[in-house]
C-alpha cells in the first residue's frame, strides 16, 4: 500500500481525499485519492494475505486498467520517464487517427495506466 500511495501522490500528483484507514474484520486497508482540478475519485485498497478478500493481482484479470486524462500527453510520458516509470505504449503509438492520442505506463503493482489527450 505504501508503494502505491507514494506513486499515485509523488509521481501522479493525486491528493489524499480521505487517509488511510483501516477496515477491520476485512484485514485491510483503504484511502480515497483524486487528481487536481478532478471530481473523480479512486479508492486504493490493500488486504493482509489471510484476509478473505486477498487475492493475487493477474494482468489481464478483471480490472484491465484505469485512465487519466492528460492536456499534454508528450509531455507527461517524458516527465514520468525521469520518475523512472515504466512505459509499455509510447504516445502516438495507438489511438491518433481516431481523435486522441494515448500512452500506457505501469503502476507499482503491475496495473496498466492509460493516459489520453484528448484532441
Amino acid at each position: 500500500m505504501e508503494e502505491s500511495l507514494k506513486f499515485y501522490t509523488e509521481v501522479l500528483g493525486m491528493v489524499i481525499v480521505e487517509p488511510l484507514e483501516s477496515m477491520g474484520p476485512t484485514k485491510g486497508s483503504a484511502v480515497t485519492l483524486k487528481s487536481q482540478g478532478s471530481e473523480q475519485i479512486l479508492e486504493l485498497n490493500h488486504y493482509e494475505d489471510d484476509s478473505p478478500f486477498c487475492s493475487r493481482y493477474v494482468n489481464g484479470e478483471e480490472l484491465d486498467h484505469i485512465a487519466f486524462d492528460v492536456h499534454d500527453l508528450t509531455a507527461t510520458v517524458e516527465e514520468l520517464k525521469r520518475k523512472r516509470v515504466e512505459v509499455l505504449v509510447e504516445p502516438g503509438a495507438i489511438g491518433g487517427a481516431i481523435g486522441w492520442k494515448e500512452a500506457y505506463v505501469k503502476d507499482p503493482n503491475g496495473i496498466w495506466i492509460e493516459l489520453l489527450e484528448r484532441k
